[in-house]
């Protein structure tokens, strides 16, 4: 591996952990604010990355993906537990969407964040601008498809959870039944590499990060 790869790689990691840890994390923060503590009482309601490492998931997907350079970089981390029959604040249905929608939603937050850091990196000493500079713009991509994917309305995906709890009983019963032997997980497979719907999910991606590129020129062009 050259200087420039492990570089490169060395400026993805702290987005990429973030991004999929404080994902885990909000889930169990939301669950724990629509009544259930499970995740506390399992020491997951952290922003400590190391609670929420998957090898698989969070180190060898994402490391694989780099050396093959492909199209896009993401991985996951180890599931937050967490109980429905502990929601006591909402309806069942509310706190599963309030839940699912956590995880996703710290990823658009993050977005906006790695942008406001992108937009102020003119502005820091010349000899971490570029480092910053570039680190915010793989943050705000990373963020942009980690939102994306888990918003996408199939299950066991949090888009697939926020669909259900809007759908009437019969439909919803039907609609979880994809969940079963992994088939999301094959839908979702071909989703995002087969075309058409591979343009489609790559349209998407390209579309959450424009809208995250926003404020960074804004605030860009307050320091130019």
């Amino acid at each position: 591996m050259d200087t420039q790869t492990l570089y490169k790689l060395l400026i993805m990691v702290l987005p990429l952990l973030f991004g999929i840890t404080v994902h885990e994390a909000a889930h169990g923060f939301a669950a724990k604010y629509c009544g259930d503590k499970t995740a506390e009482m399992m020491g997951r309601l952290t922003l400590n990355p190391i609670k929420h490492i998957d090898p698989v998931g969070t180190i060898a997907i994402p490391l694989i993906l780099y050396l093959i350079s492909a199209p896009f970089l993401f991985g996951w981390a180890k599931p937050v537990p967490v109980n429905p029959r502990n929601y006591t604040r909402f309806s069942l249905r509310k706190s599963d969407m309030l839940v699912s929608f956590a995880g996703p939603g710290s990823n658009l937050a993050q977005m906006f964040i790695w942008a406001i850091l992108m937009g102020i990196s003119p502005a820091v000493p010349e000899m971490y601008s570029s480092v910053l500079w570039e680190m915010a713009q793989y943050g705000i991509i990373i963020n942009a498809l980690l939102f994306t994917l888990n918003m996408l309305p199939i299950l066991p995906l949090d888009g697939g959870h926020i669909l259900d709890a809007f759908l009437p009983p019969n439909l919803s019963m039907s609609f979880r039944k994809l969940s079963n032997n992994n088939m999301g997980f094959f839908i979702v497979i071909l989703f995002i590499s087969v075309p058409p719907t591979r343009q489609i999910f790559h349209w998407l991606v390209s579309l959450v990060t424009t809208l995250g590129l926003i404020p960074a020129q804004i605030i860009a062009n307050l320091f130019s």
